[in-house]
């Protein structure tokens, strides 16, 4: 197994949120918020997971409240908010750092010295595209819609 799939991340719910069953699809991680201009693509987030779910990939969320505090609520708050406004069925993660010197194993591995795709996130909603092998294929910014031609066109490729 890769190390991406031997992850095991705190869930929201209180849960463990292992990665091993991610090991057979492919994933777009992304650091979510509630407060956030960018928080409308939590809709396309979830119409993406909807739309390619039975073809092998999925959406996993990442909260994160190191982009100026717009991830301040509780576990249970994220978790109502995100039902409530937007029905998500992809699973969320407990809050995560993803920089800095706390920065969670799963962003050194995305993100961090080595990695395919280095360097610090920019801002929520920020979004890699890990293969069922856990590798990482692409890297889009906060600004990448769910809906954009060219993060289609990755998921559709690595699909095919």
């Amino acid at each position: 197994m890769s190390a991406f799939h031997d992850l095991v991340l705190p869930g929201l719910a209180g849960q463990e949120l292992p990665l091993a069953p991610f090991k057979n699809q492919l994933t777009l991680v992304v650091n979510v918020a509630s407060e956030c201009g960018l928080t409308p693509q939590y809709a396309g987030l979830q119409e993406l997971h909807q739309r390619y779910k039975d073809r092998g990939f999925g959406v996993l969320g990442v909260p994160c409240n190191q982009f100026a505090a717009q991830e301040p609520g509780s576990d249970a708050e994220i978790l109502q908010f995100c039902n409530e406004q937007y029905g998500i069925s992809f699973p969320l993660s407990s809050k995560l750092e993803v920089n800095g010197a706390h920065r969670h194993p799963l962003y050194r591995l995305l993100a961090g010295e080595g990695a395919d795709f280095p360097g610090d996130i920019s801002w929520n909603f920020e979004k890699f595209l890990v293969d069922k092998h856990g590798r990482v294929l692409a890297r889009f910014s906060p600004r990448t819609a769910p809906d954009d031609p060219a993060l289609i066109q990755a998921i559709e490729s690595a699909l095919a």
